[in-house]
């Protein structure tokens, strides 16, 4: 598919937005970063990291409570499909990810901010929260992958496809299978696969954070049904690697169909914790009622 095509979907979803939304093209050293703003210019700020090909947009069901609360910036990450435009600086490696990130806090005005990442997202969050512990409140990583374990062999046999040879058609085979029985948004879902066919696309990856670096509060939230990896297993990693930390499964959700799937009760795990009402550290947590 043309660029083209992936822009007017792009846009389709773009209007899922409240119509408050303000779009920001935020100078960095590796290029001009999207942001889509919402919520009351006096709540806590809240930066919002999608997983790899979801764009910034992918938040759309989240963002109407999120902004009640909070000041959303949800971002099309660099390296990535979105209007975020890598020039200027290369992006090579992790260390010059978080450059960018830092770059990014700094021309939106935040000293500090709340951080919640998903999948890719969540690596990238993470990582700068062990980087730069003195901006980031609270943490929240959603289905995160490469953080407390590595992809299942099934899960990469199945996306091996969409990798060597990407086109629509495979991401969307591909997304079928690992979302059965959510039924994500459609036009969300046709985004991520024209995503695959976006030119130039090349997210930087690296190693895992380390556990240690991250001392603020945590939020570990799984997806129950995800075949990413084993969540049963990843949540009691992540229990004994951060045992501060809050570790739950969010039943009737994969990896894939986060955070669109049950967006009520993601909104109300990801709030509670935000505003330090969740349970207590590193327990198993009851499904929200």
């Amino acid at each position: 598919m043309s660029p083209s095509t992936f822009d007017r979907v792009y846009d389709e979803l773009r209007a899922r937005w409240p119509e408050s939304t303000e779009e920001r093209d935020v100078a960095t050293p590796y290029g001009p970063t999207r942001v889509h703003v919402h919520g009351a210019p006096d709540g806590s700020p809240l930066l919002l990291l999608p997983g790899g090909s979801a764009t910034g947009l992918v938040w759309f069901a989240n963002a109407p409570a999120l902004g009640e609360r909070y000041r959303v910036h949800a971002v099309d990450l660099m390296g990535d499909a979105g209007r975020t435009e890598r020039r200027g600086a290369p992006l090579r490696n992790a260390d010059d990810l978080m450059a960018w990130l830092d770059a990014l806090l700094d021309g939106l005005g935040l000293d500090r901010t709340h951080l919640c990442g998903h999948s890719y997202g969540a690596w990238v969050a993470a990582r700068y929260a062990a980087h730069a512990p003195s901006r980031v409140d609270r943490l929240a990583l959603v289905d995160p992958t490469q953080v407390f374990a590595g992809f299942s062999p099934r899960y990469l046999l199945r996306a091996l496809p969409t990798l060597i040879r990407p086109s629509e058609a495979r991401t969307r085979a591909f997304l079928a299978w690992e979302t059965a029985g959510t039924q994500p948004d459609e036009t969300w879902q046709r985004l991520y696969a024209l995503a695959s066919t976006v030119p130039g696309r090349k997210p930087v990856t690296g190693t895992r954070p380390r556990a240690a670096d991250l001392a603020m509060p945590v939020l570990v939230l799984l997806a129950e049904g995800s075949r990413t990896h084993d969540s049963a297993a990843v949540a009691e990693r992540a229990r004994r690697m951060l045992p501060h930390a809050e570790v739950a499964l969010l039943p009737g959700t994969t990896h894939h169909s986060l955070p669109l799937a049950a967006p009520k009760e993601f909104d109300e795990r990801l709030m509670a914790f935000l505003d330090g009402t969740a349970g207590s550290p590193g327990r198993r947590s009851a499904p929200p009622s």
